[in-house]
């Protein structure tokens, strides 16, 4: 592989990344099913299954989240010697989700890294394997009331596919 070559799989794969995460918070179920070879594997710890049945989880458990935002850190990527179909990767996350717990908001922040396997099928890099490695979380209550108060007329993302950002006929004649 020419060293023009691996940039443009980084940077297909970095893209991949980004598709997969965009896929969780705006519950876009077919964005995220578009990352995984049919036959990929993942293991989550709180799931381990294919990686189709985990965008299912997935989007089953995040659809009662009032709001998700996951960050893509450092994203190392590595490629099989013998192989130029397969690359590895560390992509570090931080993921916040504002839950509901006794009737009350609660921030919950998790981050870690996800481990991955790439493969390249037909000139389309997808996740053949991913696990999620959890390093730190926690939970406080939320924090930002003052959203609906001094930021009131601020613009306001959903936790949809009716995110502005999917509204390319607006952002045409912005």
């Amino acid at each position: 592989m020419t060293d023009i070559e691996k940039l443009l799989a980084k940077d297909a794969i970095r893209d991949l990344a980004a598709r997969y995460m965009r896929g969780q918070d705006r519950l876009d179920a077919d964005l995220q099913m578009g990352t995984f070879w049919p036959d990929s594997t993942t293991d989550y710890g709180i799931f381990a299954g294919s990686g189709p049945d985990f965008v299912r989880f997935a989007q089953g458990l995040l659809v009662e989240h009032i709001a998700n935002q996951h960050l893509i850190g450092q994203h190392l990527i590595w490629f099989d010697e013998h192989d130029v179909d397969m690359a590895f990767g560390e992509v570090y996350f931080y993921a916040f989700h504002r839950i509901v717990e006794d009737g009350e908001p609660i921030d919950m922040t998790i981050c870690g890294r996800y481990i991955d396997r790439y493969e390249r099928r037909d000139g389309e890099w997808r996740f053949a394997h991913r696990s999620e490695v959890n390093d730190w979380a926690r939970k406080e209550p939320a924090a930002d009331a003052f959203l609906k108060t001094d930021l009131a007329d601020a613009l306001i993302g959903r936790h949809d596919m009716q995110d502005r950002s999917y509204d390319r006929e607006w952002l045409k004649n912005a």
